[in-house]
């Protein structure tokens, strides 16, 4: 602007492009053609590359290095297939020369060698075939503890551990009848008790006799049919030794048939405690004199029975 201010009358300048520049103005506007010339043969239909004068303006002729850039990148997908199938080849070569001993061992990417990775697994035809069967025989101790284990957390009477053998002197024990009774039997004695169980309860008279049971005017086998309720009605007699020398009378009432036997046990059990009061002790231990407190429960108001609801209904 200066030189313009200055001279007026001089003419404008302008900057001539050296040939370096005009080079690389040639090689932008070829790249489009080689672009086009690569995806023509992608396609399979390559078009007629246009004819380039060298001495034209403002084209350049390709130099070498450009022709083998290009030859590079045409060449790449080629060699990359032949790689590919050259790593095929020998793949199948060594599982060819691999012997049958080896064929299931892992190659060293930790995969089974000749499997293929894309393949799922083949499920098996029935589920949880492969799983051992794990299955204890009747009578076999499945811990293997054999017939002579004895538990060692086991407390005998002594206040020691001990094991199955202490267990069983304590039943023995309790099975044994009571050699300490002594109750007078004479002809006009009578011991009488009141036993109950639920609702049921028993009037029970003992005296001396034969061991003949009447429960309300009838034989013990008629009034309880059942052989498990006439065994628990003898075991207090049992114990103590009095089963054949002395009767029981009793007056039932209330309840039902199992109720009714729990009442006159317990009856009995308390009767021969008037007559000994020294069997305290043993009856006790052995739960004779013990009452069953088991009842019934109530029912509740807004409940069917004592636990059971009304169905719930949402709407």
């Amino acid at each position: 602007m200066m030189a313009d201010e200055e001279n007026p009358e001089t003419p404008e300048q302008r900057a001539v492009p050296s040939e370096d520049a005009k080079e690389i103005a040639g090689s932008a506007e070829d790249a489009a053609l080689e672009a086009a010339e690569e995806a023509g043969d992608a396609a399979g239909d390559t078009p007629e590359p246009p004819t380039v004068e060298p001495g034209g303006e403002g084209h350049a002729a390709p130099t070498e290095e450009a022709m083998e850039i290009a030859g590079v990148a045409e060449d790449a997908a080629l060699e990359a297939r032949e790689e590919a199938d050259d790593a095929a080849q020998a793949a199948a070569e060594a599982q060819a020369s691999t012997p049958e001993g080896e064929a299931g061992e892992q190659t060293s990417a930790g995969e089974p060698a000749g499997e293929d990775e894309s393949a799922p697994p083949a499920k098996p035809a029935v589920p949880g075939a492969h799983l051992e069967v794990d299955i204890v025989p009747e009578g076999v101790d499945p811990l293997g503890r054999g017939e002579t284990y004895e538990d060692p957390y086991a407390i005998d009477e002594e206040g020691e551990q001990g094991g199955e053998s202490a267990v069983a002197d304590q039943e023995e024990t309790l099975t044994e009848p009571i050699s300490t009774a002594a109750i007078d039997l004479a002809s006009g004695a009578r011991y009488r008790a009141t036993g109950k169980r639920k609702t049921a309860i028993a009037r029970v008279t003992l005296r001396p006799g034969t061991g003949t049971y009447l429960v309300n005017g009838r034989p013990l086998e008629v009034h309880f049919p059942r052989n498990t309720l006439q065994r628990n009605i003898r075991q207090p007699l049992e114990t103590v030794g009095y089963q054949e020398r002395m009767d029981v009378v009793a007056r039932l009432h209330g309840g039902g048939i199992s109720a009714q036997a729990g009442a006159l046990r317990h009856g009995v059990s308390r009767a021969l405690l008037e007559a000994d009061p020294n069997l305290r002790g043993e009856l006790k231990r052995r739960g004779f004199l013990t009452r069953d407190p088991r009842v019934k429960e109530r029912k509740k108001a807004g409940l069917k029975k004592a636990r059971k609801r009304p169905q719930f209904s949402k709407r």
